[in-house]
């Protein structure tokens, strides 16, 4: 293999849990909750899907569904489809739902998985390109860059900047291109099979790894380095 691609959320990186995403913003706005209110809030916004990285909706609402189908391919669809599903959930501040999307764009917000920095660092030693292409509405240059690993990732193809998302072959060829790599040189890693799996269609090689808390999930990247010997 001459390049490996990455998912973003969910195979190099994790959202923080809902509960604790709601309960940073609660601090950060001063607003005061019991113990129970807050869990009852966290879990109505995990059914609700309303963190991005998160645990998906249970039922998008029908004025929603249209927005959501098509949220990665602008900034603007991303946050309206989001911040719909967070409204979703009474709060006792309105502003609040703005506040927990901002809140998931902050790198204190992300943990790479503890493999990540080694896979990434081994695969720049042994000369293999790296990309980043993710179904996403808003930069994450900053969480690699924060947490050390922007070192080692050559090209970042993200669906809002391209207007085109995941499984669509093009994002992917939009990587390869970038890097200078032959599809059927590279290979695609990510965590789901259909969004990520897209990238077979173009000629590209794909493996899978489980979308788990990083505590549960200490060394699933390392079969990557076996697999681009």
């Amino acid at each position: 293999m001459a390049a490996v691609l990455f998912d973003f959320s969910g195979t190099l990186f994790r959202i923080e849990s809902t509960a604790a995403w709601l309960r940073a913003v609660l601090d950060d706005r001063g607003v005061a909750l019991s113990g129970p209110e807050t869990e009852e809030a966290a879990r109505a916004l995990r059914a609700a899907g309303a963190l991005p990285g998160g645990a998906p909706p249970l039922r998008v609402p029908a004025e929603l569904a249209g927005v959501w189908e098509v949220r990665d391919e602008s900034s603007e669809l991303h946050r309206a489809a989001y911040t719909g599903l967070s409204r979703q959930v009474p709060l006792p501040d309105p502003g609040l739902h703005e506040a927990l999307y901002d809140r998931h764009m902050m790198p204190c917000a992300w943990s790479p998985y503890p493999d990540a920095v080694e896979v990434l660092s081994t695969l720049r030693e042994r000369g293999v390109a790296v990309g980043v292409v993710s179904n996403i509405g808003w930069d994450l240059r900053p969480v690699f860059r924060e947490h050390g690993l922007d070192p080692y990732v050559d090209t970042y193809v993200l669906s809002y900047e391209h207007g085109i998302r995941k499984p669509d072959p093009r994002l992917f060829a939009t990587a390869c291109e970038a890097l200078g790599a032959e599809p059927g040189r590279t290979l695609m890693v990510g965590d789901d099979r259909r969004a990520d799996g897209g990238a077979a269609a173009l000629g590209c090689g794909v493996h899978f790894v489980d979308h788990l808390p990083v505590t549960e999930r200490p060394d699933a990247l390392r079969a990557v380095l076996d697999l681009v010997r």
